[in-house]
């Protein structure tokens, strides 16, 4: 049976550095890449204000910065970022207010990868931005 995205969620993976060996995606073999977690990406989209938005290209080079690594894993971003939508999704299905979730709205504009692949559709996502003023 596949696990939940809430069991994906807290997956009790910690957020590590590591050398990389070869080249992969747009990080040059020699670098530190972070894997960060579902958690640390939660974390970091409740950092951003009502009516602000970022993208995972900002997001991966802020927490690249705050771990000591010269880049992020652009695919566990990704990945991450999809969990934490899927589950903070679910959450606000069974009564969650929207302040006790991660936004995760201000980090998928209209041309993002992520946002195709939502179990739930882009719809809510849309409607999340236009109430705050975000391009959707």
């Amino acid at each position: 049976m596949a696990k939940s995205w809430e069991e994906k969620f807290h997956n009790g993976k910690k957020p590590i550095v590591k050398r990389i060996d070869k080249k992969f995606a747009d990080i040059p073999e020699g670098a530190n890449m972070l894997i960060a977690s579902p958690q640390v990406i939660a974390d970091y989209l409740k950092q951003i204000p009502k009516g602000y938005e970022t993208d995972i290209k900002k997001i991966r080079t802020d927490l690249a910065n705050e771990y000591g690594a010269e880049y992020t894993c652009p695919v566990t971003t990704a990945i991450f970022l999809r969990t934490v939508s899927e589950y903070a999704h679910e959450q606000l299905e069974t009564g969650t207010p929207d302040s006790a979730i991660p936004p995760f709205w201000r980090a998928m504009g209209p041309k993002s990868k992520v946002l195709g692949k939502l179990t739930f559709g882009k719809d809510f996502v849309q409607q999340k931005r236009k109430e705050e003023g975000l391009a959707a």
